[in-house]
C-alpha cells in the first residue's frame, strides 16, 4: 500500500482528525484537535511541534500528535491535565500507520519516544509497542497510576442496586439531609464569565493542593479549554446551588457516549452536607437520564470513586528507543 507521512497543522488536519475520532473505537477527548491545540498554545513553549498524518492511497488513516524536546518525542499534553493520551488511528490500519510513523522518526533523527497517560487499550500499547519491538526498538513500560470508571445502567434505581447496602443507605441519607436544608438546584452552564469564576473559586477553596495547582497559567488554560470545548458542545459545567448560593460545581466532558468527570470544587463551609460528593452523584444521575453508557472518574484512586461503584484500570508510561546504528527499517 502506498502510504506517506504528511506534516500538517491543527487547522489543516482537524477535519481528518475528527472524522477518524468519530469512527467506532474513537480516541479519548484529551486527544481531540481542540484539546491538544489549547494545550500546545499554553504549555508547548520550548518544544518543537511534530504534528502530521499518515495518508494511504489518498486517505488519511491516522494522526501523530507529538512534540519534540531534546531529541525525545512525546504526546502533545501532560499527565497533570491530560488523563489519557494516544495516537489517533483508524481501526484496522495500525500496522500501516505505525510503519510509516517509525520510518518518519528515523528520517528525522528521532530515536526516543516517551509516552505517558496510556490506557491498556491505547494504540501505543496494543500496536506500536509490539511493532516497534520487531523493528529493533527497545520498549519498556511501567504502571504510572490508575483510572476509575463506571458502566452506567439504564436507570437510576438500577445504578443504586449496584452499590452495597451500606453505600446505598448512606447515599440516600446524604441526599435527604441536603434536600431538607433548603431549595436545592443544579444548573447547567456554558462555563463562560461569572460561572467560570464560580467554578474556579470553588475549586481553589475546596483543597489546598487544588489551590496550589490552579496557578495563573493553569487558570488561563482552563478558561481557554472551557471556551473552546463548550462551543463544540463537549464541555458541561454543573453548578449546585442551595437557596441560590453556589456550594459545589463539577466540570465534565460529554464525548462519545461517555461522561468524563474532569474536575470539581465545593464550599468547605458546606462540607458537612457532603456537597462535593453529592454534586458528583447528581452528575451520575443526569448521565443515566440522558442515556450515556459510561461515567469516567478519570485518573486517581480517591476512595469515593470506588464507593460510587467505579472499577479500576491501570495507566502506563511507555518509553521506546532505537540505537543510533540501527536503521529501524523492515
Amino acid at each position: 500500500m502506498d502510504c506517506k507521512f504528511i506534516p500538517g497543522s491543527f487547522e489543516t488536519l482537524a477535519p481528518h482528525w475528527r472524522e477518524i475520532q468519530h469512527n467506532p473505537g474513537g480516541s479519548p477527548v484529551f486527544t481531540t484537535p481542540g484539546w491538544m491545540q489549547i494545550w500546545w498554545q499554553h504549555f508547548g513553549s520550548g518544544a518543537e511541534l511534530l504534528l502530521g498524518a499518515v495518508e494511504c492511497q489518498g486517505t488519511v488513516i491516522g494522526i501523530a500528535p507529538l512534540r519534540v524536546k531534546d531529541g525525545v518525542a512525546s504526546f502533545i499534553g501532560s499527565a497533570d491535565v491530560s488523563d489519557y493520551l494516544d495516537f489517533v488511528v483508524e481501526q484496522g490500519k495500525e500496522e500501516s500507520f505505525f510503519g510509516v510513523f517509525l520510518d518518519e522518526l528515523v528520517k528525522r533523527g528521532i530515536r526516543q519516544l516517551d509516552l505517558e497517560s496510556l490506557r491498556p487499550d491505547s494504540t501505543a500499547l496494543t500496536s506500536l509497542a509490539a511493532f516497534a519491538g520487531k523493528r529493533g526498538w527497545q520498549v519498556s513500560r511501567k504502571q504510572s497510576g490508575v483510572t476509575v470508571a463506571l458502566d452506567l445502567p439504564a436507570t437510576w434505581e438500577g445504578y443504586l442496586d449496584t452499590l452495597t447496602t451500606k453505600q446505598r443507605h448512606e447515599l440516600r441519607r446524604k441526599e435527604r439531609r441536603l434536600s431538607e436544608m433548603g431549595e436545592l438546584k443544579v444548573r447547567a452552564s456554558d462555563a463562560a464569565g461569572a460561572d467560570m469564576d464560580i467554578f474556579l473559586k470553588l475549586f481553589r477553596d475546596s483543597r489546598q493542593d487544588k489551590k496550589d495547582f490552579m496557578t495563573p497559567a493553569m487558570e488561563a488554560f482552563f478558561r481557554s479549554l472551557a471556551a473552546t470545548l463548550s462551543a463544540q458542545g463537549i464541555l458541561k459545567l454543573k453548578i449546585m446551588e442551595l437557596d441560590s448560593l453556589p456550594v459545589a460545581a463539577v466540570l465534565c466532558f460529554d464525548y462519545h457516549n461517555r461522561i468524563y468527570l474532569y474536575n470539581s470544587g465545593y464550599d468547605p463551609g458546606y462540607a458537612w452536607l457532603s456537597v462535593g460528593l453529592l454534586s458528583k452523584v447528581l452528575c451520575i444521575k443526569e448521565s443515566i437520564r440522558i442515556g450515556r453508557e459510561k461515567f469516567d472518574f478519570l485518573s486517581g484512586a480517591e476512595v469515593y470513586k470506588y464507593r460510587l461503584g467505579g472499577q479500576e484500570l491501570p495507566l502506563f508510561h511507555c518509553r521506546m528507543s532505537l540505537e543510533e546504528n540501527h536503521g529501524g527499517g523492515m
